[in-house]
């Protein structure tokens, strides 16, 4: 076998592998990116899963990590290697298996073309690796250590630092009516009055969906919208995009949504289903293009340091 193949079968296992976890979930009826937040020992802060530094993770490694949280019940988002934990003076403990996580690089490789000419071709690839959540080290140092459980005592009325991000992206957003949804011609978000949710949290969830659907329009990030109303495969993979999106958002805003899904979840479920067992790379793509829509959002911000 060439190295070129190997590298292509190990990419390709690495998003089957990917794939095969997330549409186990789904299968389940559970979509991944935002079950941890019904595990009842995440009662402190939400956020992404973070690095032993502190650095958040980002795209489909926020949706690894998530659903590792959500099936093994951890109660920490901080997660590290082997190594990193011995460097602290830690160790994992004996029989813990650990969790797979991913990140993207390029390698530059010289070709000769038709021509006989060389050429430098840049290639992208995964590399998988593991982690491990520090509930499963024991001696580490108490900065960290996992937080005890304790009450979160819900907010009451709108979220002031919620309200500032939103405006400060510039959407125009107006209210009214029983649907959320992006308008694109005339680039408007509609909303139900925030009164008409089961909880604010549900309405601020809500709309970071459709903040990142208004991301992705043509004069903002681009992504291809034209056949959304037409296509049901499309419009499944924008919404699967949509869904991450806001689920990686307000994870950085620190709200809890309740777990009950939108209206419009049941019936995208199988489409979702289907488009990720048909394209194993897709799961991946969505989460890129959903932590770009973020970082998007993000950029807005007069002062904001996070994505």
């Amino acid at each position: 076998m060439k190295k070129s193949d190997k590298d292509t079968g190990e990419h390709a296992d690495i998003f089957a592998r990917i794939t095969d976890k997330i549409v186990a979930a789904l299968d389940e009826g559970v979509r991944p990116w935002v079950q941890p937040w019904s595990v009842k020992h995440l009662s402190g802060r939400v956020s992404r899963p973070l690095r032993h530094n502190g650095e958040p993770y980002s795209g489909i490694n926020v949706l690894l990590l998530w659903s590792e949280s959500m099936a093994r019940g951890f109660s920490s988002s901080t997660w590290m290697t082997f190594r990193q934990a011995l460097e602290l003076g830690a160790c994992v403990r004996r029989g813990e298996t650990g969790s797979m996580v991913v990140y993207a690089s390029r390698i530059c490789k010289t070709e000769t073309d038709s021509e006989g000419q060389e050429v430098e071709r840049d290639i992208p690839f995964l590399k998988a690796y593991t982690v491990f959540n520090v509930d499963q080290i024991d001696g580490l140092p108490e900065s960290h250590a996992v937080p005890s459980e304790g009450n979160t005592v819900r907010p009451v009325g709108r979220i002031a630092h919620a309200d500032a991000f939103f405006a400060a992206t510039g959407a125009v957003i107006r209210h009214g009516g029983d649907k959320a949804f992006y308008a694109p011609a005339p680039d408007y978000i509609q909303m139900p009055p925030i009164e008409s949710f089961r909880d604010v949290e549900s309405y601020y969830a809500t709309l970071a969906h459709e903040e990142i659907h208004w991301a992705g329009a043509p004069h903002r990030l681009n992504r291809d919208l034209s056949r959304y109303a037409k296509d049901r495969s499309e419009r499944a993979r924008e919404e699967l995009i949509a869904e991450v999106g806001a689920a990686f958002l307000t994870a950085d805003l620190g709200i809890v949504p309740e777990m009950e899904p939108r209206p419009d979840h049941a019936s995208y479920l199988a489409s979702w289903l289907s488009v990720l067992k048909n394209d194993k790379r897709f799961i991946v793509q969505a989460a890129a293009q959903a932590q770009r829509a973020v970082g998007y959002l993000h950029a807005l911000q007069p002062h904001d340091e996070a994505a």
